[in-house]
């Protein structure tokens, strides 16, 4: 019975130092490949966007009128504004914060209980060698001491190009942008989605990451610094499942 649990565990870990292994041996002594140029619409974790819209404007005509209706200058309008459009966004994100924390307490409670004059009783008790004056006695003592400090320093700055992948009915512009850059057998990532203004963005088809409203940005990589860089699958799994 024993020996078939540890049967059991050893198949289990196997099983779990496996997932993601023939691709990984696979790609031993070449480089990480690059993704490949998809619709950001047919991708498994994509989601239309769904915002609170302000009410619809009837649309009006004005014959014999130069100016089209919607339009944002008297000449056409060469930013992003059409789904499959592109711009560009700048990202510069630089974040800085420091939190210190200490907390000091401590208690301590005495409580004593005597019974001299006990209905009686107190002859016996005295008898039986205890002292009715010192029935029970109760102490606590209690003790809580906690620090903690954070220091976080980030600091990203560069440029991606975006696609308008949907147009919401207010006008606002639901954004994604990819990009890979490898670097030997390290492929950097930089992902950038969220939703802007048409008058937020520049007259260069450029707009700031900080007027990106939900904005998603994430940066990171793939290849052989990274796996050194992660904790093997078996200890991961027991950072998880150990209590202690």
């Amino acid at each position: 019975m024993r020996t078939a649990r540890l049967s059991l565990v050893a198949a289990a870990a196997l099983a779990t130092a496996a997932c993601g292994a023939p691709d990984r041996l696979r790609n031993i002594g070449q480089q990480p490949a690059l993704s490949a140029i998809n619709n950001p619409q047919t991708q498994p974790g994509y989601r239309p966007v769904s915002m609170p819209m302000p009410e619809p404007v009837p649309v009006s005509h004005n014959p014999n009128s130069l100016w089209r209706n919607g339009s944002r200058a008297f000449f056409r309008d060469q930013r992003a504004q059409r789904v499959g459009d592109i711009m560009t966004i700048k990202v510069k994100i630089t974040d800085q914060a420091t939190l210190s924390n200490e907390t000091n307490r401590t208690r301590t409670n005495t409580e004593g209980f005597g019974a001299p004059n006990m209905f009686g009783l107190e002859n016996p008790i005295r008898n039986a060698g205890a002292n009715p004056a010192n029935l029970l006695t109760l102490n606590s003592q209690s003790g809580s001491d906690g620090k903690g400090t954070i220091n976080r320093s980030e600091q990203l700055v560069t440029n991606v190009a975006a696609v308008v992948t949907q147009v919401l009915p207010n006008g606002n512009l639901v954004l994604e942008g990819r990009q890979e850059i490898r670097v030997n057998f390290e492929v950097r990532e930089l992902i950038v989605a969220g939703i802007v203004r048409p008058e937020d963005i520049e007259s260069d088809n450029t707009i700031d990451s900080a007027k990106i409203a939900h904005a998603r940005i994430g940066y990171g990589g793939r290849g052989q610094i990274t796996d050194v860089q992660q904790p093997r699958y078996g200890q991961q799994a027991l950072d998880v499942l150990l209590p202690w």
